[in-house]
């Protein structure tokens, strides 16, 4: 049987000329955060052009999740590489513009907006 947090949240990795793209779906919470906090952290290493976490399939988005993306945040800028967040809908936007992180993340609406920023 799964584990609860398989359910809640999955991430897609795809890696492409050093660019990592973290597509992200279903509900990051508490119990489901690591399915982020994880391959993030995999993906910011040396020799990395760049990551996109691609939000566009969350329902959900809590602390937790927050806490994960505002970790890979700092780990990006402690190694110089650009960390896009793209966030469009209501349930991924309100909390991140409700905590002020809209000053701590670089958003984009689009994937491919995002990508053509790194």
């Amino acid at each position: 049987m799964p584990e609860p947090s398989a359910a809640l949240a999955s991430v897609q990795v795809d890696r492409s000329d050093g660019v990592v793209v973290l597509r992200v779906s279903g509900e990051l919470d508490a119990s489901s955060a690591d399915e982020l906090a994880r391959p993030l952290k995999s993906a910011l290493v040396d020799g990395v052009r760049g990551v996109v976490v691609d939000l566009t399939q969350v329902r959900f988005l809590g602390s937790a999740g927050l806490e994960s993306l505002v970790t890979g945040s700092k780990r990006a800028d402690g190694l110089g590489v650009p960390l896009l967040v793209v966030a469009v809908g209501r349930a991924v936007l309100r909390p991140i513009e409700a905590t002020g992180l809209t000053a701590v993340f670089t958003l984009a609406e689009t994937l491919e907006e995002a990508l053509g920023r790194i």
